[in-house]
């Protein structure tokens, strides 16, 4: 389930000719290793908080056999901030936060025309709002909703995907934390 579910984000044309991707709050290596199987040519980044999770990606990758894939033990907040800043064509996050605090963690990590696509469950109407005011304010835009059904009997999956129309705000990314203490919207 969790591998059909991390390759319905191909369905997005933007993440398949990505050629750089952060994975955000990789903890077990989904959809990032995944992606990086699926996708060979690109070049995935799995920022993981949790070191000894980072340890159990980067052991995964080697064993099987996957070049193109690391494990980058930083918050995402710091990461943003530093070597990641700007960096990456697409940024996925499966199971990690809502909507408005995932705008704000990849805002920052995203080059032009870059792409969030986010793994979520049943639509929410508030949480698409929130959203999309978070997104304007950090210079992106949803683009759309794409509902995927990944294996049988998935029910209420949809993607997510935000777009980079202009730079992030100055001021962005905030401090380890805030993005969830005080989410934009």
């Amino acid at each position: 389930m969790h591998i059909a579910d991390s390759l319905s984000g191909l369905e997005v044309p933007e993440l398949r000719e990505a050629t750089r991707i952060a994975d955000l709050g990789a903890g077990a290596g989904f959809p990032g290793l995944i992606l990086a199987l699926a996708l060979p040519g690109a070049r995935v980044d799995l920022v993981e908080s949790v070191r000894r999770k980072c340890a159990s990606i980067d052991g995964l990758a080697a064993a099987a056999g996957i070049a193109n894939a690391r494990a980058v033990p930083a918050r995402v907040e710091e990461w943003a901030a530093g070597e990641g800043g700007g960096a990456y064509d697409a940024v996925t996050a499966r199971a990690l936060a809502s909507l408005p605090v995932l705008v704000e963690y990849a805002a920052p990590l995203l080059s032009p025309r870059g792409v969030l696509v986010a793994w979520k469950g049943a639509r929410d109407e508030a949480e698409e709002r929130a959203g999309d005011a978070a997104a304007g304010r950090l210079g992106l835009a949803h683009a759309r909703v794409r509902r995927v059904n990944p294996f049988a009997g998935a029910r209420e999956r949809h993607l997510h995907v935000f777009t980079k129309e202009t730079p992030t705000t100055p001021g962005y990314p905030r401090r380890p934390g805030m993005a969830t203490k005080r989410p934009l919207a």
